[in-house]
């Protein structure tokens, strides 16, 4: 006997569509290839790349929302990879409408609105770096996600191996293959990727968080010694009644001050910095 017959069969095919979306990310179901389970949520398996699309390339802008996107098919669909300009392999800047209060204007003809920067989770290419909390935060909610949370980062990051940076497969920390230590191509080192399946959680870029906090010069006062891994936080960026962003896991540049214990409270959400990037979830 039909319980429901005003459900029309496009509403029902409607109604199955967002139950098994419902079933998926948060929920417990599978999820997109660009990201692992971590208990209940799906996080990025890699540091972010941000990417300048066209509001006409609407299959790469799905497939980037989806989670299926290549860097061959974002470079071959015409995106251009956003971040730092003085940087090896210089990468291009924020357009004007996306500045680093995250208060985007949408690209003309963008349907929906959008100011066509999105967050990408890809191997093989530079992490996103010079970004602002605010702007990592709107370019994951743009790619249909969201900046991952203190707590699930920390989840997230166990059993990454906190081993000295080789310069091949280890953690990046101090690249010493370098006169000057640099970030590495996102996955490049394959050991450094936690029980999960995140790489790079240790290194190579400092990673936003949700989070806010009381603005705190000495961010790691809180932590005991004896857990490692813990940096004091540089008092000389902070700036009086401001909030802070969390950042976590240590950068490529601060050697043993990097790990999963890594936490700085001493940056406004508007800082951005050479060595901050960040991770998306869903």
């Amino acid at each position: 006997m039909n319980r429901m017959p005003w459900l029309s069969a496009s509403m029902m095919a409607l109604f199955l569509v967002t139950a098994a979306l419902a079933r998926a990310g948060d929920n417990g179901g599978p999820c997109p290839p660009d990201s692992v389970r971590v208990g209940t949520t799906c996080v990025d398996k890699y540091e972010a790349s941000v990417w300048q699309i066209a509001p006409t390339k609407k299959s790469l802008i799905k497939k980037v929302q989806a989670g299926k996107a290549s860097p061959d098919e974002l470079e071959k669909g015409g995106a251009v990879l956003i971040g730092c300009e003085l940087v090896p392999d210089a990468q291009a800047n924020y357009p004007e409408n996306f500045p680093a209060t995250g208060q985007w204007t949408p690209v003309a003809a963008s349907d929906p609105p959008s100011p066509g920067v999105y967050a990408a989770s890809v191997a093989g290419v530079r992490p996103t770096t010079c970004t602002s909390w605010f702007r990592a935060s709107q370019a994951c909610r743009l790619a249909g996600k969201r900046l991952v949370r203190n707590d699930e980062w920390q989840d997230a990051a166990a059993g990454t191996p906190d081993a000295t940076d080789d310069g091949a497969t280890t953690c990046n920390t101090s690249n010493p293959n370098t006169i000057s230590p640099d970030l590495v191509l996102a996955g490049s080192r394959a050991g450094c990727r936690s029980n999960w399946g995140a790489f790079d959680m240790i290194g190579n870029a400092q990673e936003w968080v949700a989070d806010w906090g009381a603005l705190a010069p000495e961010c790691n006062a809180a932590w005991p010694a004896e857990l490692g891994n813990d940096l004091a936080c540089v008092g000389a960026l902070a700036q009086p009644n401001i909030p802070s962003a969390l950042v976590r896991g240590g950068a490529f540049l601060e050697g043993e001050g990097s790990g999963v214990f890594n936490v700085r409270g001493d940056f406004d959400p508007s800082f951005a910095d050479v060595a901050i990037g960040f991770r998306c979830a869903r």
